[in-house]
């Protein structure tokens, strides 16, 4: 459904943003 593929994409939105939050804390000093 509409409903289920919308939720698809804002999971893979929230752990592109959380592996980019990482990479960022990694990346750090």
């Amino acid at each position: 459904t509409a409903n289920a593929r919308h939720f698809y994409y804002a999971l893979v939105f929230v752990i592109m943003v959380l592996c980019g939050k990482l990479v960022v804390a990694l990346s750090a000093p």
